[in-house]
Formats: C-alpha cells, sequence, structure tokens
C-alpha cells in the first residue's frame, strides 16, 4: 500500500528553524520521496517504510528538541508524485 503524508512540524522555542531543518534533513536521508515547500513536507512511500520513519523521526524530535507539534495528513493511494 502506497502512503503520502502532508507534516507540518512547529517546535515550541524560540530558534525553531534549526529543529525543522534537521527533521527534513532526517526525512531525506530515509530513502522516501521528501518533498520540503514553505508551509509543510510531503513524505510518499511504501506504508510501513513511511509510518516507521515518522515514528523514529517524531521519537527523536522530542528527544532532542522537547515539545512540538506535529500535523499530519495521510492519503492512501498507488500514485507516486510526478516528476
Amino acid at each position: 500500500m502506497y502512503l503520502s503524508v502532508q507534516l507540518s512540524y512547529y517546535p515550541l522555542s524560540e530558534d525553531y528553524k534549526p529543529p525543522i531543518r534537521e527533521v527534513i534533513a532526517r526525512l531525506q536521508a530515509s530513502g522516501l520521496d521528501v518533498y520540503p515547500n514553505r508551509m509543510s513536507t510531503q513524505v510518499f512511500g511504501e506504508f510501513d517504510a513511511v509510518m516507521t520513519v515518522l515514528s523514529d523521526t517524531l521519537k527523536w524530535s522530542f528527544e532532542t528538541y522537547g515539545k512540538a507539534v506535529f500535523v499530519a495528513n495521510f492519503l492512501e493511494g498507488d500514485r507516486r508524485p510526478r516528476e
């Protein structure tokens, strides 16, 4: 099953840009299709792989930077992003 996720990350600290950049870098290093933009980051891949990467990334973020808000929208489908 193919999964598309739109993820927004809001670190609850004044210096919020470095944590955002690190979360995006970790997602990009995962091997999934990752497309960041100014408002959110889109993540595409097989369901189990996406959910594992998201779980690991969220846990790492909380352990490293503390409190944060993540907002995610999930869409199941078999279409890969257009290149």
